[in-house]
């Protein structure tokens, strides 16, 4: 005799189970489990009628399966206080138990769970419950740039929690938009859903049958595509600076705007002499940083990085600094 305790995941739907479980289910004399368990519809069309109960008692479980072969149909959660339960009785009174998995979560369940968690935050926190767009905003900039120190630093043991903070405001525009009922409204799926559309749509190369040779003719169907897209959405208003952020940092949106008018083949001299379009009013200095930028392309060094590998310098000699300074 043995008692099968029988594990699924809560990420899958509850008939997706493996050939072995249902074998178990079917063969075993008794099958238990919780009222109300999600496996409960799919047991019923399979023409399996379990014993269902309020709670697991451990000690009924272990003196049935002495009896005859038990199969107990865990909690989502796993039951893992059942378990050790269980483990107790039969320690000086051995059983033959048996933990068998019925599901698997695939990759990416888990995306499952910080989607739930969104939905049930949303509508249980306070303060959750009265953010938008517009004041998520900050957060979301913020945590992209604490990614941005943490790959710059090295530190990558630092940067799964990090692109967790991330995703999470992913996650969360997406539980805002999910509320509205007018056209603007879109969920989470809408969101992956776009995204891998643009990417097969952008890697003919991959998911059809256009051949290339390397990197730079991919780069290159990539700007193609891109402009296809860019024509299709604004017509003859299209651009090659369509899409560009203006609100970025003013450096790497010199670059940025910089680099898509090298692509377009522009003239060089588009750059020069800015400083007569901008007579009288003060901005010589920013025609000085534009063509540091420029000058930063030619070298082939993101401006960005560069200022920014000198403000760490910087900010350990201040540190170091406060250190010998006296104090008082």
């Amino acid at each position: 005799m043995s008692l099968t305790l029988l594990a699924t995941t809560h990420r899958v739907a509850p008939g997706l189970l493996t050939w072995r479980a249902w074998d178990a289910l079917r063969s075993a004399a008794t099958v238990r489990l919780r009222d109300g368990h999600p496996l409960l519809p799919s047991l019923g069309d399979a023409g399996i009628a379990p014993e269902t109960v309020p709670a697991p008692d451990a000690s009924r479980l272990v003196a049935d399966a002495r009896n005859e072969d038990v199969l107990w149909v865990a909690a989502p959660d796993g039951d893992e206080p059942l378990m050790r339960e269980i483990g107790a009785l039969v320690v000086h009174d051995p059983l033959d138990v048996e933990v068998l998995h019925g599901s698997y979560d695939l990759p990416g369940a888990r995306l499952l769970d910080l989607v739930s968690v969104m939905d049930t935050l949303r509508r249980e926190c306070p303060w959750d419950r009265k953010q938008t767009h517009a004041t998520l905003v900050p957060y979301l900039l913020e945590e992209a740039y604490e990614v941005l120190d943490t790959v710059e630093s090295g530190d990558y043991g630092a940067l799964r929690e990090e692109l967790g903070d991330v995703l999470m405001q992913v996650a969360f525009h997406s539980v805002v938009a999910a509320e509205r009922d007018d056209e603007t409204a879109f969920t989470i799926d809408d969101v992956a859903g776009a995204i891998v559309d643009k990417l097969v749509r952008r890697h003919p190369h991959v998911f059809g049958d256009v051949t290339v040779s390397g990197a730079d003719e991919v780069n290159a169907n990539w700007e193609q595509i891109k402009a296809a897209e860019r024509a299709e959405k604004s017509g003859a208003d299209a651009s090659a600076l369509d899409g560009v952020p203006m609100g970025q940092p003013s450096l790497s949106l010199a670059a940025q705007l910089q680099r898509r008018a090298a692509r377009l083949d522009a003239p060089a001299d588009l750059g020069n002499d800015l400083a007569a379009d901008l007579a009288g009013t003060g901005n010589d200095l920013g025609v000085r940083l534009f063509e540091l930028v420029r000058e930063a392309a030619e070298r082939g060094a993101d401006p960005e990085s560069e200022l920014r590998a000198v403000s760490r310098v910087f900010r350990d000699r201040v540190r170091a600094w406060e250190r010998r300074a006296p104090q008082g």
